[in-house]
């Protein structure tokens, strides 16, 4: 089992416990809020064009986060060790479920949702110096690539230094969102009187849209399980870890609601369809040029914070593995002197840089959600196998906390994951996608037989006593 306490090798000290409750806190809702609420309204509004289902779409989403971080509260509290999701699919479903996690982070996941958010700040830092049109084009991939390479240095200075960073960016850009959400109440909703009704005009709801429009409203809730990464680095973990996870992911429901019902104040659901930059629309109605300045400066913040979160967070996973002995051994080197693992968030960034260069916006953020799911799922899920281990022993399960309406919270977790996987793979729009991408996740298990599964297989029978 991983010891956070010394590195791989053994050679000194390891990962640090640092940070505090609201640290913890800035950690989930930096990673959480992004690009997504900012941009993902439009796609929404274009497969739901109503008020009724669209605001259902991101009810359900936190919904759906809120049974994930409920349970991950119970699970992290018992297994409060660096890597997180990986930690619990090892501990709940073996080495091989676990590496194929790491291996989907490493090939997909990580790298998309880096380059992903990395663009979105490219976008809005551009626009905030004047650079549009076909400039900003030329520029976007190169200016996000310098993003990456700026939180990653920041990081490797250690976790308190991209604390310090993400606690600031965190309160930033949740200001700067409920500063929006009372402009548009206080301004814009006296002036139009809203654009909720009809609720739910003909044509405007399917499920198979519902769907689909869900995976965009999951792709700006994600982060709630990035704080489970550096579960190693967190002070009195039993105690801070549940706590954090719940009161981060209602922080984040309450906002994202707020700004929905603010955007639908202001902007009819026709006009958000193709809005791709809804937030700023909005400001600029209410206080026009200096109201897009403001929304610019809160987006580029906002995205730069969660892009440090993913550095701070994603290379333990990889720091994990390598401890484990399901990667390269030194990727799991802790720095002598900023006690960072240096190697990993390297890696981690180099990858990022990688997919950026290449890759669109929507092609990156989709290819992270459905890699994504599944393991989503199985950390979820490992909650019923590790309930029946004895409270006491080496591998003693023994929760501080224990999810509320349990079983039920946990099954509707997993059934909506599955139902957002089997929707992708029967709508004919997204089929091919969301098959290619579960392939590449899928090639990971004869890379695990050849490689590490092979090297676990040839200890386990040189260990094994003669007959």
């Amino acid at each position: 089992m991983h010891t956070p306490e010394r590195d791989a090798a053994g050679r000194g000290p390891g990962l640090q416990r640092q940070l505090g409750l609201w640290s913890a806190v800035a950690v989930l809702v930096g990673s959480t809020i992004g690009s997504g609420i900012f941009r993902s309204p439009a796609g929404i509004a274009d497969k739901l064009p109503g008020p009724g289902p669209m605001l259902a779409v991101w009810v359900t989403g936190g919904l759906f986060a809120l049974c994930g971080a409920l349970t991950l509260a119970e699970v992290a509290g018992a297994l409060p060790q660096t890597g997180g999701l990986y930690v619990y699919i090892r501990e709940g479903w073996g080495r091989l479920p676990a590496f194929l996690f790491g291996w989907a982070e490493l090939v997909v996941i990580r790298a998309a949702s880096m380059g992903a958010v990395s663009l979105t700040f490219a976008d809005y830092f551009l626009r905030v110096l004047g650079v549009t049109g076909a400039q900003a084009e030329r520029w976007s991939h190169w200016v996000a690539a310098v993003a990456i390479v700026g939180t990653s240095t920041v990081n490797y200075r250690g976790a308190r230094a991209g604390a310090l960073v993400q606690n600031a960016t965190t309160v930033a850009k949740y200001g700067g969102l409920v500063f929006i959400v009372l402009l548009a109440l206080a301004v814009g909703l006296p002036q139009t009187g809203g654009h909720f009704t009809p609720a739910a005009p003909p044509g405007s709801f399917a499920v198979g849209a519902f769907g689909l429009a869900l995976v965009s409203a999951l792709w700006a809730f994600d982060g709630w399980a990035d704080l489970s990464f550096v579960a190693g680095e967190v002070k009195d973990p039993r105690r801070t870890l549940p706590r954090a996870l719940v009161l981060g992911t209602l922080a984040v429901i309450a906002v994202y609601l707020l700004a929905n019902v603010a955007y639908l104040a202001v902007m009819s659901v026709d006009e958000i369809r193709r809005s791709k930059l809804v937030a700023a629309d909005v400001a600029q109605r209410l206080i026009g040029a200096p109201g897009v300045a403001f929304v610019a400066v809160t987006v580029m913040l906002s995205t730069f914070g969660t892009l440090n979160g993913t550095l701070l967070t994603a290379p333990r996973i990889f720091y994990a593995m390598a401890d484990d002995g399901l990667f390269f051994r030194p990727v799991a080197r802790v720095h002598p002197r900023h006690g960072s693992p240096y190697v990993a968030i390297v890696l981690t960034a180099a990858l990022g840089v990688i997919f950026v260069l290449l890759r669109s916006f929507e092609a990156l953020a989709d290819a992270f959600v459905t890699a994504i799911l599944p393991f989503y799922a199985l950390g979820v899920a490992s909650v019923f196998r590790l309930r029946r281990r004895p409270a006491e022993g080496p591998n003693g399960y023994a929760p501080s906390f224990r999810v509320p309406g349990y079983p039920v919270v946990p099954l509707l977790f997993v059934g909506a994951t599955t139902y957002l996987l089997v929707n992708g793979l029967l709508d004919p729009a997204g089929r091919w996608a969301t098959a290619g991408t579960l392939g590449v996740v899928l090639a990971g298990i004869p890379v695990y037989y050849l490689t590490v599964g092979r090297r676990a297989a040839t200890d386990s029978r040189a260990s094994a006593p003669d007959v």
